[in-house]
């Protein structure tokens, strides 16, 4: 399995489970494109577009840092653009940003529902749609959205139903583009956590809830890797869980991706 220069684009990934992808992906020489708002220190959480290119590079991949607003279609044209242009194409796509806000119905403004709708639903299908003329290209070409697993239990949206509303609707893209471009050969596949990932966002929603209960984002970048190295035309409209796909690869250990072993852990929100 190899992603040597192959061209990667990810939507956030200045930090979490999207930088750990890139590094994942970096480490096989690809090129990665950071495509993400943070490019100056956030007053709170660590990473920036341009240190998680630093680390692409000293990993062994290239990288294209470029500032965008996941919620502008035009930036997102643009940066499909320019990752084509300077790399001769595009061939995977990782829909990773995302807004979340765990409140009920009443205590959600509705400046915080547009910004999920926005960042996950909307963002999701803007960049499939101007990724999806140079994906059609490539050779072996994957779409891969990091969101849940569809299941209609009115139990996943009781307590949140803003954001299952914004997490299911980035699945369904993926549900529909995968039948719409199966006979074109794009996968289009989604991927979601078996556990709770230790995230500095993660801590920044949360604070209360112990990391050591937690795994590593590397878990979902090597399942993220196995998805990519896997021929599109037969990898197309699953719901994935990184446990799943390690599995199927082999894997059968996963105590190193704990962030303290031994832990009890806690299931991820859909599970």
């Amino acid at each position: 399995m190899s992603l040597e220069n192959r061209t990667v684009f990810i939507t956030g990934g200045s930090r979490g489970i999207g930088r750990a992808i890139a590094l994942k992906c970096a480490a096989d020489g690809a090129n990665i494109i950071i495509a993400a708002k943070t490019d100056t220190p956030h007053p709170t959480l660590p990473g920036t577009i341009h240190t998680v290119a630093q680390e692409i590079e000293a990993a062994g991949g290239r990288c294209l840092p470029l500032r965008m607003d996941a919620r502008d279609e035009k930036q997102i044209h643009n940066a499909i653009a320019s990752a084509a242009e300077k790399f001769g194409g595009v061939d995977i796509v990782i829909n990773n940003a995302s807004a979340i806000n765990l409140t009920g119905t009443l205590q959600t403004p509705m400046s915080r529902f547009d910004l999920m709708m926005s960042v996950n639903v909307r963002a999701t299908f803007a960049t499939c749609q101007a990724a999806l003329p140079y994906l059609l290209k490539a050779e072996n070409p994957h779409i891969l959205t990091l969101s849940p697993p569809l299941n209609m239990d009115a139990d996943w949206f009781k307590n949140h139903v803003a954001y299952t509303m914004s997490k299911y609707g980035m699945s369904m893209c993926m549900l529909g583009m995968a039948e719409e471009f199966r006979d074109q050969g794009v996968a289009c596949n989604t991927l979601w956590p078996v556990t709770a990932i230790a995230t500095d966002a993660f801590k920044a929603i949360a604070p209360n809830i112990p990391m050591d209960n937690m795994r590593k984002p590397e878990i979902v970048a090597d399942a993220a890797y196995a998805i990519f190295n896997r021929p599109s035309r037969d990898c197309t409209g699953n719901f994935f869980t990184d446990e799943q796909v390690l599995k199927e690869n082999g894997v059968t250990d996963f105590s190193s991706y704990a962030m303290k072993e031994g832990a009890k852990l806690i299931p991820d929100f859909f599970l």
